[in-house]
């Protein structure tokens, strides 16, 4: 999988255990494809925190998923069934999840 859809993945499933700033800088680097001067110049920072910043959260969203494990078991429970319901039922399920 590619490495910023893995992490963008991985955000949805941990967003909340970061800050708003971090969440932020995330979502304008990742969502809206901000350089990482544009997100400084509109918050105020050097280009150097958003930088930090960025890599402290990807180190963190790998670390979480490697303890938790929480985007491989989603993926294992839609994996089963998918083969187990139908694809309305699925829909309403991955909705959930």
């Amino acid at each position: 999988m590619d490495r910023v859809l893995y992490l963008n993945t991985l955000y949805d499933c941990y967003k909340d255990l970061f800050t708003e700033k971090q969440q932020l800088y995330f979502e304008l680097y990742y969502w809206e494809d901000l350089s990482l001067g544009e997100i400084a110049d509109n918050n105020g920072v050097s280009r150097n925190a958003v930088h930090n910043q960025l890599k402290i959260m990807e180190e963190k969203l790998l670390e979480f998923e490697e303890l938790l494990k929480i985007n491989y078991k989603k993926n294992k429970v839609l994996e089963i069934l998918n083969d187990k319901v139908d694809e309305r039922t699925l829909e309403e399920i991955k909705g959930i999840l």
